[in-house]
């Protein structure tokens, strides 16, 4: 699972952040008759200077890493002018430096870098920049920003609050309402996020009360152990926020086996399985939060255009952003087809 990311710049919708379809700005101090102008060249889908992108990942070894994998690729792919250098992945630091340090010698044009560890690797980091490679560092942000051109992530703080007032929407009538939560590891910084962003979220409800809390591990063994040691000690509540929607596998296998149906269940990250499930609307899984893996598919274009020289369309700008943090949408029975292409397994 991600780390904590970085809450600055701008913040965006996940279509919003795609080269070609960022939203558009513009300048106060141009008269009518003299509108502001870029004559720099912005990123479109049309063929241009062949760029090469190095990607290295950690290790996918969940479901939200493969999205991020398939992301990257399939985005390559669109491009005529994109050759993709992916790395296998790996959760050893040094592994990982070492398959980026490969990437610096064959001197990509562009990298794209989601760290194992975005501490550990902010060295090679600057190793590429210092090489006159810019990085687009993806999600888990390095200490320094010298590490990276431009940096585009999640907001693990917006998940929880955008699944607190989701929540608080929900149960806002309703006179002493109670709420559990299914956490992720609690040794890693994501996680507090999520639980800050979620308890920021119900001071806005002051007829509701977190009674519980359980951390569990981001996988299904972990989530079905948990939620089965939730479901024992709290006999009625009324809504449970559960940080990843792998887990909520498990979680929603001790719902059904404790035969529990009396409660709203809203998910994080968004897999497919949870959109079909709120698709469907014949259990407790009502909505999920999303953490967009999407995010790889706009580092490709953030990279191509860095690769290109080359702005985004719709800034007035002439570089890309520094910063780019996506908005945590909630997807409910409302929207769920809109996002079901976005879910992953």
């Amino acid at each position: 699972m991600p780390e904590l990311t970085s809450r600055r710049g701008l913040l965006f919708g996940t279509a919003a952040v795609s080269a070609g379809v960022l939203l558009a700005g513009c300048t106060s101090n141009e008269s009518d008759d003299e509108p502001a102008s870029n004559d720099q060249p912005a990123a479109d889908d049309k063929p241009g200077k062949q760029v090469t992108i190095g990607f290295a990942g950690p290790q996918a070894d969940h479901g939200w890493l493969n999205a991020i994998n398939d992301n990257a690729k399939k985005r390559a792919e669109k491009y005529e002018d994109v050759t993709l250098e992916i790395t296998e992945g790996s959760n050893d630091t040094a592994a990982q430096i070492g398959q980026i340090e490969t990437l610096i010698n064959k001197k990509v044009d562009v990298l794209v870098i989601l760290p194992a560890d975005g501490k550990a690797l902010t060295q090679v980091g600057l190793k590429a920049m210092r090489a006159g490679i810019p990085v687009v560092n993806l999600d888990r942000v390095f200490n320094s920003p010298q590490a990276y051109r431009s940096y585009i992530g999640g907001d693990n703080f917006g998940m929880g609050l955008n699944a607190g007032h989701y929540i608080g929407e929900q149960l806002k009538d309703k006179k002493n309402a109670k709420v559990i939560e299914l956490a992720g590891l609690d040794n890693l910084e994501l996680t507090k996020q999520r639980t800050a962003g979620f308890d920021a979220a119900l001071k806005n409800y002051p007829n509701i009360k977190k009674v519980a809390r359980q951390a569990a591990e981001f996988t299904v063994e972990s989530g079905q152990a948990k939620m089965s040691q939730l479901l024992q000690a709290q006999s009625k509540f009324d809504a449970l926020w559960n940080h990843d929607d792998d887990q909520g596998v498990g979680a929603l296998r001790a719902i059904e086996q404790a035969g529990r149906d009396d409660f709203i269940m809203v998910g994080g990250a968004g897999a497919l399985s949870a959109m079909q499930a709120i698709e469907a609307d014949n259990g407790v899984l009502k909505a999920t939060v999303l953490y967009p893996p999407t995010m790889a598919a706009s580092a490709i274009d953030l990279a191509r255009a860095l690769g290109q020289g080359k702005g985004v369309s719709g800034l007035a700008e002439f570089e890309i952003p520094s910063s780019l943090t996506l908005y945590s949408a909630v997807v409910d029975k409302e929207n769920v087809k809109t996002y079901l292409p976005t879910g992953f397994k």
